[in-house]
């Protein structure tokens, strides 16, 4: 079985009680070996990880059965449920950090990550944009972002940056790169070259250069670019007419120009099953399409199935990658 490293995300979150409510489920154990890379204290509140192995970053080796890795000892002050610390903010990130070396030195075949909180990260004196910005500097490799659901498959062209810079980020070159990578990696997914949808940036995808030149210059270049590289690639097309009939999308995966444009479908279509890829590194990894929910920490009422949808997708992304 593919080796999972699971981590914590922040420990004032949800994360810790979704994590260990989906590593419950008998059909979640069935697929993978857990490794959870988080705080010792915290991780003790769950009767399912008191039967876990015990390591340390520094001790870790390749699992062989579940195993809790322990990268923090965080007072109670700093682990309390809605109540997020400065403390918790730099421990998240160390789960993170900590669950990347492993990934590295061949711990784990892939990574899943529990919500953190860019704002607390931020204010512990970390420069945090997100995961997907800390996996591709730590691996130094070029990543998509893939919100991957049950109806649709969306990428973003761009990620956490401001709409008005948007113009200046999309170039024929790194759309094409983008395009062979969501090729290159959905293949052994889907079975067969994906068919992919390429959305326009403007309204109408541009009406031929009346509301914007972005279609014309750009992204279909880059669309013909990419056909000459083997790519199965369509467009530009408006994204109000291909999200309006969900259930009739006759693509495999869509590539969206920013991140409101694609995020907004995905989490309208199918919210807890969406789970977030990212696409390019030397391991898949996934992440829940949610945040921390503090108001919803503690109480029992967050559920469990984003978690268990994107534990059971970075096994089956272990499986495909170690086919290839």
């Amino acid at each position: 079985m593919p080796v999972v490293g699971i981590s914590l995300g922040d420990v004032s979150g949800i994360g810790p009680e979704v994590t260990a409510a989906a590593l419950a489920l008998p059909r979640v154990r069935r697929e993978l070996v857990p490794v959870v890379f988080g705080d010792g204290p915290t991780l003790a509140r769950f009767p399912i990880f008191k039967k876990y192995a015990r390591a340390t970053p520094e001790t870790l080796s390749r699992a062989t059965g579940p195993t809790v890795c322990e990268v923090s000892t965080l007072a109670e002050k700093d682990r309390r449920p809605g109540k997020p610390s400065a403390a918790g903010g730099r421990a998240q990130y160390t789960y993170v950090t900590a669950a990347i070396e492993a990934a590295r030195a061949g711990h784990v075949d892939a990574l899943c990550t529990a919500p953190v909180s860019k704002e607390q990260i931020s204010r512990a004196g970390i420069p945090f944009m997100g995961h997907t910005e800390v996996l591709a500097e730590a691996f130094g490799v070029e990543v998509l972002m893939l919100m991957d659901g049950p109806r649709v498959r969306i990428a973003l062209a761009t990620n956490h940056v401001p709409v008005s810079a948007l113009p200046q980020l999309l170039t024929v070159e790194k759309l094409t790169e983008q395009l062979v990578l969501l090729s290159r990696e959905l293949k052994p997914v889907v079975g067969r070259r994906p068919r992919i949808a390429v959305l326009g940036l403007n309204p109408h995808a541009g009406e031929g250069g009346l509301l914007g030149r972005e279609e014309v210059e750009i992204i279909s270049p880059a669309i013909q670019q990419a056909r000459k590289a083997r790519v199965d690639a369509h467009g530009p097309i408006p994204a109000d007419g291909l999200f309006a009939r969900p259930d009739d999308i006759p693509y495999d995966a869509v590539l969206a120009m920013y991140h409101d444009q694609g995020l907004i479908p995905a989490k309208a279509l199918d919210f807890e099953r969406t789970v977030n890829v990212t696409l390019g590194l030397p391991v898949p990894r996934t992440s829940p399409d949610h945040g921390t929910a503090y108001s919803l920490a503690g109480t029992g009422k967050a559920s469990r199935v984003p978690m268990v949808e994107a534990l059971l997708k970075a096994a089956l992304l272990a499986r495909a990658r170690l086919r290839r």
